[in-house]
């Protein structure tokens, strides 16, 4: 988009220089230039729900016989090419704007309109043909369109791209989890010494974990079902045809191809921010049980010679500047960081939903970027996570059958025979002279042979038994 040829258009405070080569208006060049901050624009997931906003307003005027079906088709096939993609460099908004979008519809409503009007075989700015808001914008309000436009991207975020990079972690999981069943490792808690348990219980875990919070995440999607279309300014629905509610969620319903249903109260679906904040809550759930995850991953992998080095990770890239040899286990740092931002984001999606005065919830462009992209950095951290970390995440079993058998934590079986305080005396002496409880028991004498090896084989501590899928 080049600014070498410009084009008068006017708005109603008056006349604005536009570039010839876009296709926005006046509104949205005034946004350009009151909203200079952080040069991000709201994603094209967000876009492409407008999109879809646009092209069920417009079908459902022209059945109720408001729209002129010439200007209601050309303005339909415009935001349909807006919805496969095109024109998305023509959304140049920042996210900080405007309260409620307005600036973010109004750039929605002039793409539309100079678009339809080319369609129709129009100059750009002959908005007395089509104009962006008494054509494209018929029968809405950018405080209902752009609650509706958040509800719609984030669903098609959520189906599209995380659930089911979710799937393929959960696979992994599940299947590192049943190859690793039988390698008893030391157990630790407090970052002690504690009974021994198998790496693949403990994978087991992790794998549990990420299914309860895809199981939230997919509850969260319920509320944002619900469709603001038609409550227009503050939810009365003024300027808005009897029956557009209706019609617009049942055009929603064939454009997106997912169960919208209307919001039970319009009022609420103005003020509230419920469905974002739940929705952001359950991604902020699963950051929090990936970064335990990839904390884990970190220490269990720390070594190679001076850390536990229970497990072994693929060597992606080198790992330091200075010395040579190392590697580091960057994709689980990667994911930690990820699950730091998804954490932030959704603190300021707090923020924003708490915020909104009286009627209406201003701070609809902060909450529908911040979701957003929380959705795509959780995508492309788990799949890059996948693909490099956990596909090719083995076991050192050798080093955790060690590690298990010389934990002085095998004591607390020996309790329930000897009691606690002579098991505990056992231990403290076991970890002075730096030898196994083992060692120690079979040199007091104190128990027969079969039973110590009974009572301290560290996998029959485990529970698990010799079907490898079978854990207590």
């Amino acid at each position: 988009m080049g600014d070498s040829v410009l084009r008068s258009e006017k708005d109603t405070l008056g006349v604005v220089e536009i570039p010839d080569d876009v296709y926005y208006g006046p509104q949205t060049a005034r946004a350009l230039a009151n909203f200079k901050v952080s040069g991000e624009r709201l994603p094209a997931e967000f876009i492409r729900a407008q999109a879809a906003v646009k092209m069920a307003s417009a079908k459902t005027n022209m059945e109720l016989g408001k729209l002129d079906p010439l200007i209601g088709s050309s303005i339909v096939k415009a935001a349909s090419e807006v919805r496969t993609g095109d024109l998305v460099e023509h959304f140049v908004v920042d996210v900080f704007q405007s309260g409620a979008g307005t600036s973010q519809n109004m750039n929605a409503n002039e793409v539309i309109a100079n678009r339809a009007l080319e369609i129709m075989g129009h100059e750009r700015g002959r908005y007395d043909i089509i104009h962006p808001n008494d054509h494209v914008n018929m029968s809405q309000s950018s405080n209902d369109t752009i609650h509706t436009a958040m509800h719609i991207a984030a669903v098609e975020s959520l189906k599209g791209d995380l659930l089911p990079v979710i799937g393929e972690l959960l696979g992994l999981l599940n299947a590192r989890s049943s190859e690793f069943m039988q390698v008893v490792k030391a157990g630790r808690t407090h970052l002690q010494d504690a009974v021994p348990l198998t790496l693949g219980q403990e994978f087991s875990a992790y794998a549990r974990m990420v299914e309860l919070d895809r199981e939230r995440i997919v509850a969260s999607m319920d509320g944002l079902l619900e469709l603001n279309m038609g409550g227009t300014a503050v939810g009365t629905g003024l300027n808005a045809p009897a029956g557009f509610p209706a019609i617009a969620i049942r055009e929603m319903r064939s454009i997106t191809g997912t169960e919208f249903r209307l919001a039970e109260n319009a009022f609420e679906a103005t003020q509230g921010a419920g469905a974002i904040l739940a929705c952001s809550s359950a991604l902020r759930g699963l950051a929090v049980s990936l970064t335990k995850i990839a904390n884990d991953i970190r220490l269990l992998s720390s070594g190679p010679r001076a850390g536990l080095g229970e497990v072994k990770l693929k060597a992606v890239q080198p790992g330091s500047s200075i010395m040579p040899g190392k590697v580091n286990p960057v994709m689980a740092e990667m994911l930690n960081m990820a699950c730091f931002q998804v954490i932030g984001n959704d603190a300021a999606i707090m923020m924003a939903a708490q915020a909104g005065q009286l009627d209406l919830n201003v701070f609809t462009p902060l909450m529908a970027h911040n979701l957003l992209r929380s959705v795509r950095i959780l995508t492309g951290a788990i799949a890059s996570f996948n693909s490099r970390c956990l596909d090719h995440l083995s076991a050192d079993t050798k080093r955790c059958e060690e590690l298990a058998a010389s934990s002085l934590a095998l004591v607390t079986s020996l309790a329930p025979v000897i009691g606690y305080e002579e098991a505990a005396q056992i231990a403290y002496r076991a970890h002075r002279e730096n030898r196994s409880i083992r060692e120690i028991v079979v040199q007091m004498g104190i128990l027969p042979d079969e039973m110590i090896w009974e009572l301290l084989d560290p996998i029959k501590l485990t529970g698990v038994e010799n079907d490898r899928d079978n854990v207590r």
